[in-house]
Formats: structure tokens, sequence, C-alpha cells
């Protein structure tokens, strides 16, 4: 693995950045890494942040600001759709518990910073999904997936309704009524989520996790993925969040509890060993030596995920990969799969989808 060509990007993502450091060359290479990686625009609102923009050399500057100017397009959108969504769904009595990057830009947090938001993510009871639907539907969103084994993949199995898109303005929405599929090995309770959400002033009807709720949501969707496009940014999501968490009292040991309650010690342990690993994001030895009888691993198993996750949790651009990334990548793409459903079903599924890719699509 070509380690010495992440460290300028990682500098720059790290709590001090200083891009008055880096050549001309290596800015070159920083601004292919980080479009690859989704994270140019955190670059740039970061470097902004510290007052650095003057050091940065005009050609990336430029490169920059453009992605800056999208990321806050984007999130000045999404403070418009999140309340069109939450007068949607006042009339069901449900409200809008909104993730992963939508949450972090609403509610304010550092890890919102240049975070692109393409699409909003919300949680709801699943009691209360035929509700949602309806109440969504009659407000303009509508399925964009029509094909009758994917709705019914999406309804049965999965954790979150097919993808919803609005007819007048184009945007996306997902539906989550789980953290994770029904047929994960990990089934966190979405009644203790919802029940420890917390209300966001000023915004009535919209909500956002517990902070440890937040940190262990990340996790749990980084580690049981099977496409890794977005991993880097889930990494430096991760890093953003528990740096930010960790100067509230009691957070680590709150985070502790939650993820035993919620019973996603794994992916938690998995979130902080590879944050440490490439962020250098600083964690108290006693959490993690509190994670480790959960995931119960001999020194082989150990270095074999570092082998697979080290080359994975990487923006996908050549200067990052070695000869045995693809192989991680396909190996963690059947793991994250392995993880969301058992054989029985996975089977058929992969073998489904792969003879589906090869037929003719009709036309409509």
């Amino acid at each position: 693995m070509q380690d010495n060509a992440m460290q300028p990007l990682l500098n720059l993502l790290g709590p001090a950045p200083k891009p008055q450091r880096l050549s001309l060359a290596e800015w070159d290479l920083v601004v292919r890494q980080a479009r690859r990686a989704h994270v140019l625009a955190r670059i740039a609102a970061l470097v902004q942040a510290h007052g650095a923009w003057a050091a940065v050399p005009p050609a990336p500057r430029q490169h920059l600001a453009s992605a800056l100017a999208l990321a806050t397009r984007q999130q000045r959108e999404l403070r418009f759709e999140v309340a069109q969504i939450a007068r949607a769904l006042q009339p069901a009595g449900v409200p809008v518990v909104l993730l992963k990057g939508g949450a972090y830009a609403l509610a304010g947090l550092q890890a919102s910073l240049g975070r692109m938001v393409s699409d909003v993510d919300i949680l709801v009871p699943h009691e209360c999904l035929a509700d949602v639907e309806t109440a969504l539907m009659m407000a303009g969103w509508v399925h964009t997936n029509h094909d009758a084994y994917d709705q019914h993949y999406y309804r049965t199995w999965m954790h979150e309704l097919p993808p919803m898109r609005h007819l007048q303005r184009g945007t996306v929405l997902d539906v989550h009524h789980a953290l994770v599929p029904a047929t994960a090995r990990a089934r966190p309770s979405t009644q203790r989520l919802l029940q420890a959400a917390q209300a966001l002033p000023g915004q009535p009807g919209v909500c956002v996790l517990a902070p440890a709720d937040m940190v262990l949501h990340s996790a749990a969707h980084l580690f049981h993925e099977s496409d890794f496009a977005h991993g880097f940014r889930g990494v430096v999501d991760l890093d953003a969040l528990l740096r930010e968490f960790a100067m509230v009292p009691g957070f680590w040991p709150e985070l502790l509890e939650r993820a035993a309650a919620l019973g996603l010690q794994w992916p938690l342990h998995h979130a902080l060993r590879y944050a440490q690993a490439i962020m250098q994001t600083p964690v108290p030895p006693s959490t993690v030596a509190a994670l480790a009888p959960s995931v119960c691993q001999r020194d082989w198993q150990h270095r074999l995920r570092d082998a697979l996750y080290l080359r994975t949790l990487r923006p996908d651009h050549a200067s990052t990969a070695d000869a045995w990334t693809p192989l991680a990548r396909g190996l963690l793409y059947l793991n994250g799969h392995r993880l969301r459903m058992p054989l029985h079903l996975l089977l058929p599924h992969l073998a489904r989808k792969a003879l589906g890719g090869l037929l003719p699509k009709e036309k409509p």
C-alpha cells in the first residue's frame, strides 16, 4: 500500500491543516484523491476555518472553492427539503429523525464542514411506515425503482423503503425503519434510538440521534457496507464525530453502554480501530480494551481484517492502491452481503442480480 501518497491528504483533513507545506505536485494528487473520496469540499472548509485559505496556490484553490460552493448549495437545499418533509409528515404525527449527512448539517456539527449531502435519510418507526409512505406520496415523492423483484427485496428484507424522488424538485429521500436490515446479525432497537433522539431547536418536528447513537449508526452503516465508494469519507465522518463528542464529559462510557444495549460492539470496535489507524483519532485505551472481548478474534484474524480494511477504506484512486486492493474490495463486498443476509437468502439474491445484469433491459 502506498501510505506516503496519502499523507498530504490526511494532513489536510487533520485537526490542524497546513496547506503551505504542499508542493504543486502534491496539491495535484490531493485534489484527485479528495475528489474521488468526496472530501474535497471538506478540505476547503477546514482550510478556511483555520485561516489558511491564502496559503493555497491559485490552481488548487479554484478546485477547492468550486467543491465548497457545491457542498454549501447542497446543505442550503437540504434545509429546505427537510422542512418540506417535516410538513408532509406532520398530519401522520411522525417527527423527522435525520440520519448521516443531513443530521450533521442541521445539527451544526463539525462533521458537516464541507460535507456533501446528495440525498436525505430519515428514521421512522416500523409501525408507522405505511402512513409515512402515504403521506410522502401525497406530498409529491414517488418511488424510482419499479422492478418487482427490487420492490419485494426492499420491503421484505431491507431496513428501508425503496428510494423516493420528489416529482418537482428531484430530491432523493431514503426512509429507514432500522439501522441495518432485519436479516443482519446485529439488529439494534429502532424504538431505543427514537426514544433517545434529540429535537433540534428552532426546527419543529425535526430531530437527530443522540451523540452516542449517531456514532454507532455511522459505524454500523460503514461496516455493514458492501460498496466502499464512500468508505474513506465514512472514516472521516467518524473521526469528526468522535473528536467533537469526546469533549463532552462522560461520552466514552456512554458510548460503550449504548453499544452494549444496541448490540453494536463489533462495528464500534472496527470503527475505533480504523479511525485510529487512518485518521489518528484519539481514543482512550480503556475504551478499546473494553470492546476487545466482544470481538474475540485471534491475531491472524486481526491481521487479515487489517489487510482488507486498510486497503479498502481509502480513496478509490490508483495512487492509494496496490496489487491486492481489488481482491480486498471484492472480499469485503461479499462480506458486506454476508453480514446483511444469511446464505440461503444471499446466494439466490446475488445470482438473481448477476443474471439480471446480463439480460437486456425492457424498454418502458
